[in-house]
């Protein structure tokens, strides 16, 4: 296999017109120059050049294989420079994976001023509630709440655990009363995850710190915190919300607080990504920007608090 290294001597040799001064634009002594240009021609089985005292010249199979060749190794450099300036510069693509209903608590426009601050950075989100696969989908960067397996992906913590809590509409609780106890909420319509058996079982700590569990249900289910909350304020039951969810709407009036001393701690947010080794500066980047962000406003995400990306 040839050498492209001394593909690329040869290139500048031709262009500059002598092994002296293609050894000075490369940083190499002469001798070395017209050993790599020998071994080029050995491996070539022809003469690439003619040399003499005073000059070079091209021989025939030399001046092809130069037209064939020249092109390409100044596309190579001008590869390399590119990836040179990008690596002091954050460019490039971010592919982002995250929950469905992301921008519902992810301001949009966190992500416009990161792009006014790096112009050279395009950014791509692919948004479903299924887990992505980082390796297969090609993704950057992915957001994750929940527990996190061992999946050899660098995990970072964003935002440490959060507490949930009961809400339900006033509307609902005229019509159907308020529990007192947590045993009530078996006997009310509950607002969960969807789950094929219908009944869904939540471990609360009480005011004791004590956890303590109780089986529900309802008639509505949904996969995502946001249509639970949506289902909540029509009164289509109890609901178990990050506090940052539902605190707007307890303020407004829109739903009321059911059993305030229980509460569910919930995990944290984290970002996850294939390697710590060569991370790109553009995806280094925008987990710095949301990293400042989310601990600015630590209220937005507490969505994500078992959910998985």
């Amino acid at each position: 296999m040839l050498d492209l290294n001394d593909i690329a001597v040869f290139v500048q040799v031709v262009r500059h017109g002598s092994f002296a001064e293609a050894g000075r634009r490369l940083g190499l002594p002469p001798n070395t120059v017209s050993r790599r240009i020998q071994q080029l021609e050995a491996q070539l089985g022809t003469r690439l050049l003619q040399r003499s005292t005073r000059k070079l010249t091209l021989t025939g199979a030399g001046q092809a294989f130069h037209e064939r060749c020249a092109e390409a190794v100044d596309g190579l450099v001008e590869a390399g420079q590119a990836l040179i300036t990008g690596s002091q510069e954050p460019s490039g693509r971010v592919r982002v994976a995250a929950t469905a209903d992301f921008f519902d608590f992810f301001p949009m426009e966190w992500v416009a001023d990161f792009l006014a601050a790096y112009p050279l950075v395009r950014v791509e989100f692919v948004l479903s509630d299924a887990r992505a696969d980082l390796i297969a989908d090609q993704i950057d960067i992915a957001f994750r709440g929940g527990a996190l397996p061992d999946s050899g992906y660098v995990a970072r913590q964003l935002l440490g655990p959060r507490t949930d809590g009961l809400v339900a509409s006033p509307a609902y609780l005229a019509a159907r009363g308020t529990p007192a106890t947590l045993r009530d909420l078996a006997d009310h319509d509950c607002v969960t995850p969807a789950h094929p058996s219908g009944r869904t079982t939540w471990r609360l700590t009480g005011p004791e710190g004590k956890e303590e569990e109780v089986q529900v249900g309802g008639r509505f289910g949904a996969n995502t915190a946001q249509a639970l909350r949506k289902a909540a304020l029509a009164g289509l039951g109890i609901a178990l919300l990050p506090p940052a969810m539902g605190r707007a709407d307890v303020e407004a009036g829109r739903l009321v607080p059911v059993l305030p001393q229980y509460q569910r701690t919930g995990h944290g947010l984290s970002v996850v990504y294939p390697s710590r080794k060569h991370l790109p500066l553009a995806v280094s980047a925008f987990i710095g920007v949301v990293t400042q962000r989310l601990r600015e406003e630590e209220a937005l995400p507490d969505v994500w608090r078992a959910r998985k990306t």
